[in-house]
């Protein structure tokens, strides 16, 4: 802005450098105003905007020896065509056909996403969508057709801290009080809220159904990290933030760039007033708690510095600024420059003042050098401070390192009622450049809680689903060459593990087995080795080296040949890979039962578990109910349990069959058992209230079966 008042001042008259530097100080938005911004700015003007394109955008003389400022052609024109500071949406104007009446206007995004025959409402009036052309959709009234609704980027913008603030409040209080019982959380609605009757039940509902699934609701001092499986197997982790969408979508961005420089993967993201959604993939496995570490106050700004500018926010900010700076002019000749072409202009720009900014990725070492120009350091304030809320995000973070602000982590089997807001959230709310079709949260797949205790149960996997994820993972053996694959796949068996889990006959299976051993021994394929510990271990050839590099002086019978492994390195190596493979047949196991069998220290164990958590295959977490100390489960048997946790409580509120659903409307319409009388008449007549039909079938069709006898003096005495 201040480019622009520079450039209309200097236009009508000649400035003395200094001077006009006073004038523009005294004024309320340039108070705070350096003389080095002043000179930064004057100089791009009277150089160019980059000293590679020459003087051609400069709208400036410049007489450093006297210090005048006098304009160049042009200057005054541009000035008067191109002011002002509201930014250019491009939005699409809507035309009414055939009448070729223009009704309003479309935000481009939305155009983008629509296509020919959808439905939208604009005003009180549904529209069809006949034709997308560049900048106009030709429409035709719907006729009352269900529509979509529109959305614009200027329907969003970030809600105050003091709005924030009013909202904690009311989430912490009835957090108390839903503690308390369910007679004072409605109180508190229905008197100190006063909202309508309907109103006040619907937010006690969705109140108590989140804390139910949540355990607490969200405020300034409880953040809640929530993490669940959608119906591909992927992992989405929300985060309850009060705190307004301009601080959610720093933490988010933040956030995401530092998942990404972690797991080398690019996530999706999302945040808007109250959460913050990252879908993760299949690399991502990590204690839930643990992201809270993730970012510090005192380094977050870079971070964001670097995250935003990968984010399509900065290239429309940069638009913008380009646009009020008049470096991209939005009209030329007379006549409004089409939004393509202030596109490409401003891409153009960039690409010589903040070359890193476009570069290809495999050009870029680290992090993107920031210039030093106006241009480039307004934009990244405006993201900032406009957009976004540093400052504020230092805050909480200064808060959740004091713990003055805690964590609750909650691992649910599907979204909570908070999670919905922000998995069907609008394009604006988006982080990334991937299209509203594309999203992950797609994949999630969403559920109605009516009460409380429907809520309640999400937080918790049925152990009917964790026993039978661990009958089916643990593998069948039929034959001897299913009990080699089975002996690969697991690393190894113990002697009690001979028996399958879920056997018919132990003694049967025990003798088939080890007639199979012996028959494997035979062939050289497998072996029983003796561990310092006293335990027998049966191994494959294929697996022996992992049990040699650990126990190298454990006996072999028979003495058989392993086969080396190129992978293998360290005993480190052979113990992660032993481990990994247990898991795929192990559900929801301690490190104390991994350790067992092979008699090594559980701390061993442990770092074998925590770098295969940071490759992402498995996760750890209080699964079995009643469970005091971490268990681990490999990530798809993981989400196997989810899943099949889901599909029980879906099966709970399953449809009925036409035939059960007949025989309940029979019984509800007492048709199999009519009524008599007057009061039998009274209470027909009041359960089919305001129901529609011809007056000549009332009598015959309607009442006289589910009223017997039917006397039609009886309906006039009601009617009189």
């Amino acid at each position: 802005m201040l480019a622009q008042q520079i450039v209309a001042e200097v236009a009508c008259r000649e400035w003395l450098e200094q001077d006009l530097y006073l004038a523009l100080s005294k004024a309320w938005p340039y108070q705070s105003l350096s003389q080095a911004d002043f000179t930064a700015v004057v100089k791009m003007l009277s150089d160019g905007y980059h000293t590679r394109r020459g003087r051609r955008g400069a709208y400036l003389h410049r007489d450093v020896v006297n210090g005048v400022l006098r304009s160049r052609k042009g200057a005054r024109l541009t000035a008067i065509m191109n002011g002002g500071a509201i930014p250019d949406q491009f939005d699409y104007d809507v035309i009414l056909q055939p009448e070729g009446l223009f009704i309003g206007t479309l935000n481009e995004d939305f155009a983008f996403e629509s296509i020919p025959g959808d439905i939208f409402q604009l005003g009180n009036t549904s529209y069809r969508m006949l034709k997308i052309e560049s900048g106009k959709v030709y429409v035709e009234d719907a006729h009352g057709q269900s529509p979509n609704i529109p959305f614009w980027f200027g329907e969003a913008p970030g809600r105050s801290k003091e709005l924030s603030q009013a909202v904690s409040d009311l989430t912490s209080t009835l957090d108390r009080l839903l503690e308390q019982g369910e007679a004072q959380a409605r109180d508190f609605i229905n008197q100190q809220l006063a909202l309508p009757a309907h109103v006040a039940d619907q937010l006690y509902t969705y109140l108590a159904t989140a804390k139910a699934s949540l355990s607490v609701l969200p405020s300034f001092q409880n953040i809640i990290f929530e993490r669940f499986f959608d119906e591909t197997g992927d992992m989405h982790f929300v985060i309850h933030s009060v705190y307004g969408s301009r601080i959610n979508k720093a933490w988010g961005l933040a956030l995401r760039k530092r998942f990404c420089r972690k797991f080398n993967f690019e996530l999706q993201a999302a945040a808007n007033e109250n959460n913050v959604v990252l879908s993760l993939g299949s690399t991502h496995s990590f204690p839930l708690a643990e992201p809270a570490g993730y970012l510090k106050a005192q380094s977050v700004k870079d971070v964001l510095v670097q995250a935003l500018l990968a984010a399509p926010m900065f290239p429309t900010r940069w638009r913008w600024v380009a646009n009020t700076a008049l470096a991209v002019p939005r009209m030329r000749s007379g006549k409004k420059v089409p939004a393509i072409f202030q596109r490409n202009d401003a891409e153009d720009l960039i690409a010589v003042v903040f070359p890193d900014q476009i570069a290809c990725a495999e050009n870029i070492g680290g992090d993107r050098e920031i210039p030093d120009h106006p241009l480039v350091q307004q934009t990244l304030r405006d993201c900032l401070h406009e957009l976004m809320d540093i400052d504020g995000l230092q805050e909480v973070l200064k808060g959740i390192e004091s713990g003055a602000i805690k964590i609750i982590p909650c691992d649910l089997a599907a979204p909570s009622p908070m999670a919905q807001e922000i998995i069907n959230a609008k394009p604006y709310a988006f982080l990334d450049d991937t299209p509203a079709e594309e999203r992950r949260t797609l994949a999630i797949q969403q559920r109605r809680f009516g009460n409380p205790q429907e809520a309640a149960e999400i937080g918790r996997l049925n152990p009917d689903a964790i026993a039978r994820v661990r009958e089916e993972a643990w593998p069948v053996v039929r034959n001897a060459d299913e009990l080699h694959d089975a002996l690969v796949i697991l690393g190894f068996m113990t002697e009690q593990e001979v028996n399958p889990v879920y056997p018919s006959n132990k003694a049967d299976s025990l003798i088939n087995n080890l007639a199979m051993l012996v028959e494997l021994q035979e062939q050289n394929r497998a072996a029983v080795i003796d561990l310092p510990n006293g335990q027998k271990l049966w191994v494959t050839a294929e697996r022996l080296f992992e049990l040699r590099v650990l126990f190298p002086e454990s006996l072999c019978i028979p003495p058989i040949e392993p086969i080396t492994s190129n992978s293998i390195n360290t005993s480190e190596d052979a113990l992660r890979e032993l481990i990994r493979s247990r898991l795929e047949g192990l559900v929801a196991v301690t490190a104390q039962q991994l350790a067992a069998p092979l008699g090594m220290e559980i701390r061993l164990i442990e770092q074998a578990l925590l770098s295969l958590e940071q490759q992402g295959v498995v996760m750890r977490g209080r699964y079995t109910p009643g469970a005091t100390i971490d268990e681990w489960c490999e990530r798809g048997l993981l989400a196997r349990i989810h899943r099949y946790t889901l599909k029980q409580l879906r099966n709970e509120i399953e449809p009925i069959s036409p035939a059960d659903f007949m025989r309940f409307l029979f019984q509800w319409h007492r048709l199999h058992d009519p009524l008599t009388g007057e009061a039998g008449m009274d209470k027909v007549l009041r359960q089919l209230e305001g129901y529609n039909m011809p007056a000549a079938f009332w009598e015959h069709e309607i009442l006289a079966k589910r009223i017997k006898p039917y006397f039609a003096s009886e309906l006039d005495q009601l009617c009189a």
